[in-house]
């Protein structure tokens, strides 16, 4: 987990990263094992843009107004392509992107 405002936690099971996200991220890459899912705020997001490989979004129907930026900082264009699409009969839309 990856917190500047958390001093702590609890759980053995539970890494507390306070800093330098992308370290972590490319130590991971380095280990055996599966997948990296990054569930978080534009914030981390922003910060691990060099690393991510795959986009997973999901749009919904519906305008609910102001909320959290996808990705935050400097302004870098980074190109990815579609490669899958789901759409559900609710509206909803799951579109799988891959780094260009």
């Amino acid at each position: 987990m990856v917190s500047a405002s958390i001093p702590e936690i609890a759980d053995p099971q539970v890494e507390l990263v306070p800093g330098d996200p992308v370290g972590l991220v490319r130590r991971l890459k380095k280990e055996e094992g599966g997948d990296i899912w990054l569930c978080g705020g534009g914030k981390l997001a922003g910060a691990l843009l060099p690393e991510i490989d795959e986009l997973i979004v999901k749009s919904y129907p519906v305008v609910a107004g102001d909320g959290i930026s996808a990705f935050t900082g400097a302004f870098r264009p980074t190109l990815f392509t579609p490669v899958r699409s789901r759409s559900f009969g609710n509206g909803t839309v799951v579109t799988w992107y891959e780094r260009a």
